[in-house]
């Protein structure tokens, strides 16, 4: 349920709206000492003191003041309880959001006023009766200002912590960004001095290799020959790749739009480079693509382009010779993949990294609301992932 909150222009209307109904209430019934003074003087000091209630937060100064004498021809007029009131409420509001020393000069006036007033009840009258000009002029001028006093310290306690709150969770949040970009350097430099370094000497020593065969007067179809071009241009690529990546990490993702995600117009190439290689193993590759094809989200179409790169990776490290095949379905809610190639039990398990590839590509379908499951199915190795083009409130299941 909604609640309906009045704004502080609206409370302090309503405020003067029931002070003066209240006050013509009492007027009406006569529960006032009215000192045989005409009603309408009564009512008129009762009118003023409620239209000053609108402007008690923005003028709380001149509200003070004026309010003050018409307190004191009210009293005079008749004390009607609902001016009174009022008037203790516009000494609240001085209080409270005037400056500093307004209070100041409140409490010193309502001192001084309860002094002088006590003095006198007890010079021409007696001494109870002093005694009870003292309180009834101490509730009226002194309590709604020490009041006042004891909510601004209060709220300006609370202003201040707030403000430490925020200043500390903007320290942490500064700290947490310098641990992310720290990170970020680490990580960017153990790529380039670890990996980086690797894959350019790979793509050096198979260069060397394809100068030493060609001076060797190899025939051009020699198997040696297409692998090294396959390992020299994977690792090419692979370097150009991680040198992007450590770019990325390096300007902490600010120029993530120079970066050219793969995209599935690019399996043709890859389906290529899969058939080079895999021509020496006796591995065939076949492409099928179904449904209309419509303009994926970024998030989709990498996960879907990076689970058919692993999976051929997969079917070239670990399949037996024969064929594998790649299906694609569009669907307009989902994008469907299918890949199977010749299984061969055992094979491959003790190579490095095995079974890594599975859990990333399960990751990036778990990440997109879909699913995933890979294993053998006959004589086939079968991958099959969902990737749903609008992501599912949670996660898919592994299967």
């Amino acid at each position: 349920m909604i609640k309906a909150q009045l704004s502080p222009r609206q409370e302090d209307l309503a405020i003067a709206a029931g002070g003066l109904i209240g006050g013509l209430l009492l007027v009406a019934f006569r529960a006032y000492d009215y000192h045989g003074v005409p009603v309408w003087l009564t009512v008129l000091l009762l009118v003023a003191m409620a239209g000053l209630e609108p402007l008690r937060r923005t003028h709380p100064g001149w509200t003070v003041c004026v309010g003050g004498l018409v307190f004191t021809a009210a009293v005079f007029a008749g004390s009607l309880l609902a001016t009174v009131i009022m008037y203790t409420d516009l000494l609240y509001a001085g209080a409270l959001y005037g400056p500093p020393r307004m209070s100041v000069v409140q409490r010193l006036c309502g001192a001084a006023s309860t002094l002088v007033l006590t003095g006198l009840a007890a010079l021409y009258g007696t001494v109870g009766g002093a005694l009870l000009v003292a309180v009834f002029v101490a509730l009226v001028l002194l309590a709604p200002v020490w009041t006042a006093d004891v909510v601004r310290k209060h709220r300006d306690r609370a202003d201040a912590e707030r403000l430490r709150a925020e200043q500390t969770a903007l320290l942490a949040e500064l700290d947490r960004r310098g641990a992310v970009v720290a990170e970020r350097a680490r990580m960017a430099r153990e790529l380039h001095d670890v990996v980086a370094n690797h894959l350019s000497a790979i793509a050096i020593h198979a260069t060397g290799a394809q100068s030493l065969a060609r001076r060797q007067q190899r025939p051009t179809e020699d198997p040696l020959l297409s692998t090294l071009a396959v390992i020299r241009e994977n690792s090419v690529q692979g370097l150009a790749e991680m040198r992007r990546m450590i770019g990325l990490l390096r300007d902490g993702g600010e120029q993530q739009d120079s970066y050219q995600a793969p995209r599935l117009e690019a399996l043709d190439a890859l389906l290529a480079k899969a058939r080079e290689a895999g021509r020496a193993a006796g591995l065939s590759f076949e492409a099928e693509q179904c449904g209309e094809r419509t303009e994926l989200p970024a998030p989709v179409e990498l996960a879907a382009y990076r689970i058919v790169q692993e999976s051929l990776t997969n079917a070239l490290k670990h399949a037996s010779s024969g064929t594998v095949r790649l299906r694609l379905l569009h669907r307009p809610e989902r994008v469907e993949i299918a890949v199977d190639s010749p299984y061969r039990a055992g094979a491959g398990q003790r190579l490095p990294g095995a079974r890594a590839g599975l859990v990333g590509m399960g990751e990036r379908a778990q990440l997109l609301g879909g699913s995933f499951r890979a294993g053998p199915c006959g004589d086939q190795w079968c991958v099959r992932a969902i990737l749903p083009l609008v992501p599912a409130v949670g996660p898919g299941e592994d299967t």
